[in-house]
């Protein structure tokens, strides 16, 4: 990714389009959906910089944590629900059904799908609405903090569509069936205060402070020993999947790799001697 100017310890990234921003400051990759003026919302030229974003950043050593956010009053609303009308991609429009599926499978695997697989903290932070496919990207990162006037809804069933980017999934883990269920076949608005109840949020700030707190948090985890950090989101999503032995047998397996690495000895040095230890990812 091409690097176009360093300000301190700040270093701005050129993603191709100024529709979304990317900057790496103290190892936090700060991705900015940066649509205000339609919510955020996903477009022919921000979905693909955002996949490609996710991708590079989760690949670059010099990145520990990748921090999502919305430029203006919003996180993202979605789809743009214009450009499903009469003025949408003919090229699309002439694709056959399976070279549809196919397509939308792709774009997917390559944005919430790519999102998951991080091997990294990833952070959502939350300034205002995030609807349909935005509330996907939300809840395909590991943690997410909200502004007091934040607020979510599924939005599908406003505009005739079943969901998409993994939503029902990622939805049903977080909040539990019963819950995943009302807001899909609602898609009401739920409101900061009742998604940290249900689990959806982490935990909700207020607007003046969110970004400052969600890169406090980001930053923390930034400093924090990445291959441990990694071995962690392993085990935590074989949690979800694995039968309790198999789990528990591969955290052994991980556990004793951590304590090979360099970051380990480190840490019990630093124990040792009362002070913060230092990380390197070794």
């Amino acid at each position: 990714m091409g690097i176009e100017q360093k300000i301190a310890t700040e270093i701005t990234i050129d993603t191709g389009t100024n529709e979304l921003l990317c900057a790496i400051r103290d190892r936090v990759a700060i991705i900015t959906l940066n649509r205000p003026e339609a919510r955020n919302s996903l477009s022919d030229h921000l979905t693909p910089a955002l996949r490609t974003m996710i991708r590079t950043c989760g690949e670059n050593p010099d990145v520990g944590v990748l921090l999502i956010t919305g430029a203006g009053t919003a996180f993202c609303s979605g789809g743009d629900v214009k450009g499903m009308g009469a003025n949408r991609d003919k090229k699309k429009q002439d694709m056959s059904y399976d070279e549809k599926v196919a397509d939308l499978q792709e774009r997917q695997r390559l944005l919430t799908g790519a999102l998951v697989s991080v091997r990294k903290p990833t952070i959502a932070a939350l300034p205002g609405p995030a609807a349909g496919a935005g509330l996907a990207i939300a809840m395909a990162c590991d943690i997410r903090i909200a502004a007091e006037s934040a607020f979510v809804s599924t939005g599908y069933l406003r505009v005739g569509l079943s969901g998409d980017y993994g939503i029902a999934w990622l939805l049903t883990r977080l909040v539990g069936t019963a819950r995943a269920r009302e807001l899909m076949f609602t898609a009401d608005k739920v409101d900061a205060a009742r998604c940290e109840r249900i689990g959806l949020f982490n935990r909700v700030v207020p607007d003046a402070k969110l970004q400052e707190e969600a890169f406090a948090v980001a930053k923390s985890m930034a400093e924090g020993p990445t291959i441990a950090l990694r071995y962690m989101k392993d085990n935590l999503d074989e949690a979800l999947t694995f039968d309790f032995a198999t789990a528990r047998d591969h955290e052994a397996e991980r556990l004793i790799r951590t304590t090979m690495t360099a970051d380990h000895r480190e840490a019990v040095q630093a124990f040792i001697e009362k002070r913060k230890a230092v990380f390197k990812g070794k």
